[in-house]
Order: structure tokens, then sequence, then C-alpha cells
């Protein structure tokens, strides 16, 4: 995951919509009583908490500190830790493993795929979304012509045939795959509060006034996002159910 650090007060507060699109992926995981199940970039612990409510044993991990701080402030009462997607480990092997909204920060794809797959009891299951392949692409587009610069993206967004092609190299077999549009309003924060949770790390050179100006030039290029009062980010989903042989 990016080893950047969060502001994990100001996600909790302005950035609830990614766990509560998240709820609709905790259907397609059905999480039983007494499972072992691994919660891969928790965050603040939302859906950690979900999954625990149906009687599973659960634990959430996430790269970044301070939202592990902040999980364990919310929920004392479940177990979280500091570990990398990239690179984690685990002592005994899960039935399930749950990510929403985490692998596209993670550059190592094959490297992640990897350790899921490692980590999961045989018959355990894989279910994730993270963005795909055309996300947030006006935003990152706009981006690009008010910066002049291409390079900008840290994400990785895959395309359904790469996402399940790794997959099933790692030896999982994909049951389920959809890449879908989902225009997601951003709430009271809007579109610059996305590019100061997102994006602003990817731009410390600048002055607070170059950041305000940059964010007022990519508004300005990019009216369509903004729809009856809000700002909807182009958001393209990938979700993903994969079975370890």
């Amino acid at each position: 995951m990016n080893n950047t650090a969060w502001n994990a007060k100001g996600y909790q507060a302005q950035c609830s919509y990614v766990w509560q699109h998240g709820e609709s992926l905790l259907s397609q995981l059905t999480a039983k009583a007494g499972e072992h199940i691994l919660d891969l970039g928790c965050g603040t612990g939302q859906l950690t908490a979900e999954i625990a409510k149906q009687g599973a044993q659960v634990t959430g991990i996430d790269s970044d500190r301070a939202m592990i701080e902040q999980a364990k402030a919310n929920y004392p009462h479940l177990t979280f830790q500091v570990a990398d997607a990239a690179n984690f480990q685990i002592e005994e092997s899960v039935d399930a493993i749950f990510s929403n909204a985490v692998l596209h920060w993670v550059t190592q794809a094959d490297a992640a795929i990897d350790c899921i797959a490692t980590a999961l009891k045989p018959g355990g299951r894989f279910v994730a979304e993270l963005g795909g392949q055309g996300n947030v692409q006006s935003i990152m587009s706009a981006l690009a012509s008010v910066t002049h610069r291409d390079d900008l993206n840290p994400w990785y967004f895959p395309s359904l045939l790469d996402y399940v092609t790794r997959l099933e190299a790692a030896g999982l077999t994909v049951e389920f795959a959809h890449l879908f549009d989902r225009p997601t309003p951003l709430g009271e924060a809007g579109l610059d509060g996305w590019l100061e949770m997102y994006g602003q790390r990817f731009f410390q050179e600048l002055s607070p006034q170059a950041w305000a100006d940059t964010v007022s030039a990519v508004e300005a290029q990019i009216p369509q996002q903004y729809q009856n009062g809000e700002w909807i980010a182009d958001y393209r989903r990938l979700r993903v159910i994969a079975i370890k042989s």
C-alpha cells in the first residue's frame, strides 16, 4: 500500500461513502459464525466490525499506522495490526479474505495476490472490490491537463482480464468478476476534499495557494461532474470472488 501517512480522522469524517458502498460487498462475503476472516486494508475498521457482527473471528490489517490506531480506538474489542498488502504474513490460514477499496493502491499487484493466496485455506475465498480500468478517468485527465504531467497517477486500476489472469496464475479460481460504473457523490467535502484526501500527497511541493489554484482549475475542467449541487466522482469498480484450489 502507499507509504505516505493518511489523515485517519479526516478520512473517517469525510469518506464514509467508502465503507457505505462496501456494505454490499459484505453480502457477497457471506461470513459465517466461527470463520476466521482477514479484512485486508481495513482503514478505520467500520467494515471489520460489520464482519464481526456476523459471528466471524476477524482481524483487520492496514499499512497505515494512523488508520490502525483509529480503528483500535473505534473498536477496542477487535484485533487490528499494521501490515502491508504486498508482503503480509499470518500465523494461521483463514477461511476468507475481504478487501474493499484498497488494492488499487497496491501497485505490486502480483505480490499482494501471492500473499492472499498463501493466507487462504484450501477452499477459502477472496472477496474484493477495487478501482478498475477507467476509474476516476475524468478527474485524472483534468489533473494531467492542469499540471501538464501524465505521471501522477499513483494507482493500479486493472482491466477485468488483467486481474482475473493474475488471480488464476496464483492458483485462485475466479467464480465472479464484474467491472461496472458507480458514480459516487462526494458529499460535503466535494471534489476539493477528495483531491486533498487522495491527491494532495502527490503534490507536496505545491504551496497552499498553488494547491488551491490547482483544485479550482481541475474543477473548471470537469463541470459535468457537478450535478444537482454536488460533485460526483466517476468511479469504475472491479468486484471479484475467487476460491483457492
